[in-house]
């Protein structure tokens, strides 16, 4: 790459290409700038810079081709809930709606039927459960059920099936002592119904 960077996000665009937004370049130091990486010459280009530094974001590829940006840490510290998108074709960022709530370390992921669902985070003080819908089509963000414990650094993942499940390796961000759980969510009517093992 042609910037040094870590926590940032990396996504591959229909037309093959890699955009990689954002990140920390060194402690304190965190970037705006994207660049996308070619395949097919093995070459890295600078695009346009998001609208604020961030890292510890996600960055998700809606069913339109758009990449959407929630959340993350800007700056001292500052705890994000800002939302952008990534018009891939035009190659620019245009800020949209912001979630209810400041999170990093979340999950964000493209559901079956194109909304986004983002899950559990980190807000600097606490770990959240919370749980918010993004509709591209409204644009739009509404908060949803929410987790059964909170959570973040986890996974998420979208099951063929249409099953929302997500996988906790290590219970140490909850402070306490190191488990496993998994938590499998039936999406459907805009509610989490969930079931646990552990």
């Amino acid at each position: 790459m042609n910037t040094a960077r870590q926590w940032h996000t990396a996504s591959v665009l229909p037309n093959g290409k890699v955009l990689v937004t954002g990140g920390e370049y060194t402690v304190d130091f965190d970037l705006s700038t994207t660049e996308l990486y070619d395949p097919s010459t093995e070459t890295w280009t600078t695009t346009s810079s998001m609208n604020y530094v961030r890292g510890s974001h996600t960055a998700s590829i809606l069913t339109n081709g758009k990449v959407l940006a929630t959340g993350g840490l800007l700056s001292d510290y500052f705890y994000f809930y800002g939302a952008i998108l990534y018009d891939p074709p035009v190659g620019n960022w245009t800020m949209i709606n912001g979630m209810h709530y400041a999170r990093k370390r979340h999950t964000a992921s493209v559901l079956t039927n194109g909304k986004v669902l983002v899950t559990g985070g980190y807000n600097g003080s606490t770990p959240l459960n919370s749980v918010e819908l993004y509709d591209p089509l409204t644009g739009t963000w509404t908060t949803t059920g929410n987790m059964n414990c909170a959570r973040f650094s986890h996974t998420a993942s979208v099951l063929t099936n249409g099953v929302y499940r997500q996988i906790e390796i290590s219970s140490r961000f909850l402070h306490t002592s190191l488990i496993s759980k998994l938590q499998i969510a039936h999406y459907s009517q805009h509610m989490l119904h969930s079931h646990q093992d552990q």
